[in-house]
């Protein structure tokens, strides 16, 4: 991305505050580029939790996607509702329009894992235009925002872990996001699979019996077989994830790294899904290659 580009900000998930909202397009005017809103972005409906209807947060996304002018869609907040879009979005006509960016984290890991499986384009996981990290009154965390920079640029260094659960090192495309929404895809049409990939796990607010419970699921589904290495970013009050996470994964004989401030939390840094990846557990690091062979799949 370069000065002057043009970017839109969508609320897929749930309503934004409006005041968070103001300032973190502020922050990215004030990196030098256009930002353009969403059409329902402040929306409300019977459903609070939601950002408007199901259908008027899906046209704002598909528009701000299929628009020629934009170079990159941030979404507002996470929350939650993503994944009730998947079914009302026009892939073919989002296909049509071309490679772009979408930016997001949490819940926005639906769309992670939809883009990925639909239009086959690297996406950022990283923070959002409407919460602290980026729109706190005193400034957004300085960390958080220099590699956002840094990673909209494909420029960002490794993201550094602290602790390594198995050691090895491992390179793959990198897939995954939240927890609990890539447990919730089972079943379902956009059924995750890990097969010659790295996964990034992390959420928030989850006790370690739920985490176990979701992370059974997915195992027991067949979304970790083949699966090269795992990379744990934030576990934000979930109690100690450390003997549930020991439990379930390293039986499965492939590098974990954890410690990664990835996901929830302050600070949180940025890395492209669906782009391929490394973990060292010797640096202790998740880095993004940017090689040909990204598009080997």
């Amino acid at each position: 991305m370069r000065q002057g580009d043009t970017v839109a900000v969508v609320s897929p998930s749930g309503p934004p505050n409006a005041v968070l909202l103001r300032r973190g397009v502020e922050r990215l005017e004030g990196l030098g580029l256009k930002v353009v809103v969403g059409e329902h972005v402040l929306g409300r409906q019977d459903l609070p939790y939601l950002a408007g209807a199901d259908a008027a947060r899906a046209a704002d996304l598909q528009a701000a996607w299929c628009d020629p002018a934009v170079s990159a869609v941030f979404c507002a907040r996470g929350g939650y509702g993503a994944a009730r879009l998947l079914g009302l979005l026009d892939w073919g006509l989002m296909r049509a329009a071309g490679p772009k960016t979408l930016i997001g984290s949490s819940d926005i890991t639906a769309l992670h894992h939809a883009f990925a499986a639909e239009l086959g384009v690297p996406t950022l996981h990283g923070p959002m235009p409407a919460c602290d990290v980026i729109a706190d009154e005193k400034g957004a965390e300085p960390r958080t925002w220099e590699h956002l920079r840094a990673a909209l640029a494909r420029q960002a260094p490794p993201v550094a872990g602290d602790l390594v659960l198995s050691p090895g090192r491992a390179e793959g495309i990198l897939a995954g996001g939240n927890l609990s929404l890539l447990a919730s895809m089972c079943g379902t049409r956009y059924h995750p699979s890990f097969a010659g990939k790295i996964v990034l796990l992390e959420d928030i607010g989850e006790e370690p019996y739920r985490i176990d419970r979701m992370l059974t699921q997915l195992l027991q589904a067949g979304a970790f077989d083949g699966v090269r290495g795992i990379a744990l970013g934030s576990w934000v009050g979930c109690g100690d994830p450390y003997p549930v996470l020991k439990d379930r994964l390293l039986p499965l004989g492939v590098p974990v790294l954890a410690g990664l401030p990835v996901g929830h939390g302050a600070p949180q840094m940025s890395v492209w899904l669906g782009a391929l990846g490394a973990i060292d557990t010797e640096s202790c690091s998740l880095a993004g290659l940017f090689r040909d062979e990204e598009q080997a799949r």
